[in-house]
């Protein structure tokens, strides 16, 4: 288990998981043997997740803006998604883990709907811990679609505009009903969001680690925990201490 106090244990971790082309490339190898490798480390990190206590993991694996990526890698990506469900997901579901896929359906192949469907609906009462996957996800794109469905309810007079408040909004986002992440974790040495999660980031604890994710093991993720535990987080307010010396 991880050095930090169990009390200071983030709730929820998201991880921008970065660094697959760079780590096949220091290699001589393909981007495709990058990105197996990534999964392999999710794999693992899935379960170590769930040793250290954290009760929500969210994953950004595809964004809306990777479609412009070479054919042949989209194509690659798609069925690693599609070849991690069939593979994975009866050990998930044995582990009480319940599976998201959060994203846009617009896009994916029938075959990776139904598999989508089948495990969101398999894991659906799962209540040991809660893996979301961001896939063909994009945070502007989410809020947007959001802001969409609210715009119908109030046309349709279902809902009064003047009445949307923030926790309105949050509830229709693809995350409604999970707590914001406590600590998002980006891999690779990049310093930016890359548009995941904006909304539901406005507290959270930003660590950034120059490790490639194929390398991201155990020990980097208890790094990233102890660093949040050692954080004190205020959300706009003052701090205790602060308050003490008022």
């Amino acid at each position: 288990m991880s050095e930090a106090d169990p009390q200071n244990i983030p709730a929820h971790v998201a991880i921008v998981m970065d660094g697959n082309g760079r780590w096949a490339q220091q290699r001589g190898l393909s981007r495709q043997e990058g990105h197996r490798k990534g999964v392999e480390a999710l794999r693992q990190i899935v379960r170590d997740a769930g040793a250290e206590g954290i009760g929500h993991l969210t994953v950004f694996s595809f964004s809306t803006q990777n479609w412009g990526r070479p054919k042949l890698e989209v194509n690659f990506l798609m069925s690693l998604l599609q070849r991690y469900i069939e593979s994975d997901l009866a050990e998930l579901h044995s582990e009480g883990v319940r599976v998201r896929i959060l994203g846009r359906r617009t896009g994916l192949s029938d075959k990776i709907c139904q598999l989508i469907d089948r495990a969101e609906t398999l894991t659906a009462d799962n209540t040991n811990m809660y893996l979301q996957i961001a896939f063909n996800y994009g945070a502007r794109e989410e809020i947007a679609d959001a802001a969409s469905r609210l715009a119908r309810r109030a046309a349709a007079g279902t809902l009064d505009a003047a009445a949307i408040t923030p926790e309105i909004l949050d509830a229709e986002m693809l995350t409604g009903g999970m707590p914001d992440p406590d600590l998002i974790i980006r891999t690779s040495g990049e310093y930016r969001l890359s548009n995941f999660l904006l909304w539901q980031s406005a507290y959270t604890e930003f660590y950034f680690t120059d490790t490639l994710w194929p390398d991201f093991d155990r020990e980097a993720l208890k790094s990233a925990i102890d660093f949040y535990a050692k954080r004190d987080r205020r959300f706009g307010m003052l701090s205790a201490q602060a308050s003490e010396a008022d």
